[in-house]
């Protein structure tokens, strides 16, 4: 995934216009409390978060396992030595704020504890991540292409978690007032190939473990965005967007 995100690093001006329009609506919970922050962490944010939070009055470090993303994401760089260890100080933050972030990490419970713990006690967190649902047409249209052309599969869509079990994850974490709900965002396309384009300059391109090595067949992706659903003549797309708020005790 690193390596995803390094070569998304050159193209991140492709697609921070949606990534600040999702981050803006994360961001809108810290209306909700008359808590002011000072220190805050920006945990993958890709250029959307710093900025954002600096307007605020924060002082932010941008944390990232991209050196290059690490670099741009316009606070203080910190690059994450490793999925298991963050290597971030405990009590360090009163602020974690983690953008779609957290999808890819193999021990999504782990990742919660860490940030958790460099939280200063009342400390937030704020998180997103695609719930289950998220590019659910494109997954079965890419799977029923596949068999039809190669008469096999290969996973090439992330799962997602249930919007349920987001909730259970902080407070298994440790977190108390666990909150998770919902935002519902469709993406139309005229050019079905942007979808592609956008998910590659996101760095959101397949990186599972079990996906195939073999080059696709031509006529895959086309196919399958031919199968897509359209709304008002566009390609329609949709994001679960779950949205995550807890506070560390």
């Amino acid at each position: 995934m690193v390596k995803h995100r390094e070569r998304a690093a050159g193209r991140l001006g492709n697609i921070a216009p949606v990534l600040e329009d999702l981050t803006a609506r994360l961001l809108d919970r810290l209306d909700d409390t008359t808590i002011r922050f000072e220190r805050a962490l920006d945990f993958g944010g890709r250029g959307a978060v710093a900025p954002a939070l600096a307007a605020r009055g924060m002082l932010v470090d941008s944390a990232d396992a991209s050196p290059r993303l690490a670099a741009l994401a316009g606070g203080r760089p910190l690059i994450l030595p490793g999925p298991d260890d963050f290597g971030l100080a405990p009590g360090a933050y009163d602020l974690v704020v983690a953008p779609l972030s957290l999808h890819w990490l193999d021990d999504l419970p782990g990742a919660l504890i860490q940030l958790r713990r460099a939280l200063k006690p009342g400390g937030l967190l704020l998180a997103s991540l695609p719930a289950l649902g998220t590019l659910h047409e494109l997954r079965l249209a890419l799977l029923e292409a596949e068999e039809a052309l190669t008469g096999k599969v290969s996973p090439r869509v992330s799962p997602f978690p249930e919007l349920r079990d987001c909730a259970g994850l902080l407070q298994r974490a440790g977190f108390s007032h666990p909150v998770a709900d919902l935002e519902e965002i469709t993406f139309l396309y005229a050019n079905p190939l942007a979808l592609l384009h956008e998910l590659r300059d996101a760095g959101e391109t397949n990186a599972l473990a079990g996906r195939s090595r073999t080059i696709p067949p031509r006529a895959l992706f086309a196919a399958a965005l031919a199968a897509l659903p359209q709304q008002e003549g566009r390609l329609a797309v949709a994001l679960r967007l779950a949205m995550l708020t807890g506070w560390a005790s």
